[in-house]
């Protein structure tokens, strides 16, 4: 069985010492890059379960790889590794494509919890709860309002035009419409979403909740598919309720 394989990006070594031997520990394949340029090369020319990307970087920075990669159409997912405290850094990254964030100093064990969760997301064999058949022709499609989506072929569309959804985009947007009519609370959407449960991180779904009304909503500002209820979290009402 060939083992999952985690680029570690970072340009202080003892980082990289301490995340490669507990990532071994753990049974992965690790490869190493401690600047921008050589984790863009790695990202590009290699199969990675997940890639463990500093942002501050030589050569090229965390975010440019992140950017870079995404443009490439690259979907590995990407957890952002940082020292930074600031809000900006961690929304930008999202923004650009990356699934998650850790903040230094962090745990080998934290890291693990998220590669871990990464991983159960992204394993073609994992089971999933079957889709409401919105279309009975063909159940793979939902159709809702004027969005089509293509669990198959993790495709959606809106008026027969593509949309551009990261991996993370699409589950969440798959999670919304199976639960259509239901209140979900963030500490829920996290839960199942992102596979492990911190209530301080509940931020990340906020965040991931507005980038994907960017692409789906007619009017981001005004949402009529993904509405916010107030002090308890999120309801897809679908077209038929909005």
């Amino acid at each position: 069985m060939t083992m999952d394989k985690i680029l570690v990006v970072d340009d202080e070594p003892a980082i990289v010492t301490l995340l490669s031997y507990n990532l071994k520990q753990a049974g992965y394949e690790v490869v190493t890059a401690t600047n921008g340029a050589d984790a863009l090369s790695l990202g590009l020319e290699q199969s990675f379960t997940c890639i463990l990307l500093d942002l501050m970087l030589p050569k090229l920075d965390g975010m440019e790889v992140t950017k870079k990669l995404r443009q490439e159409k690259i979907q590995t997912p990407i957890i952002i590794v940082t020292a930074k405290n600031d809000e900006f850094d961690k929304v930008f990254g999202l923004e650009l494509g990356a699934d998650d964030y850790i903040t230094k100093p962090f745990s080998p064990r934290e890291v693990l919890a998220r590669i871990k969760a990464v991983i159960r997301r992204t394993t073609p064999d994992e089971p999933v709860t079957p889709p409401t058949p919105i279309a009975p022709a063909n159940r793979s499609v939902m159709l809702v309002g004027d969005l089509q989506i293509d669990q198959n072929k993790y495709r959606v569309a809106r008026n027969g035009e593509n949309i551009s959804l990261t991996p993370k985009e699409f589950e969440l947007l798959i999670y919304f419409v199976e639960r259509e009519g239901r209140v979900l609370s963030r500490d829920a959407i996290l839960n199942h979403v992102w596979g492990y449960d911190y209530a301080s991180e509940t931020r990340i779904v906020d965040i991931h909740i507005s980038h994907l009304r960017e692409k789906i909503e007619a009017d981001p500002k005004h949402p009529r598919l993904i509405r916010t209820v107030r002090g308890f979290g999120y309801e897809f009402v679908g077209d038929s309720h909005a």
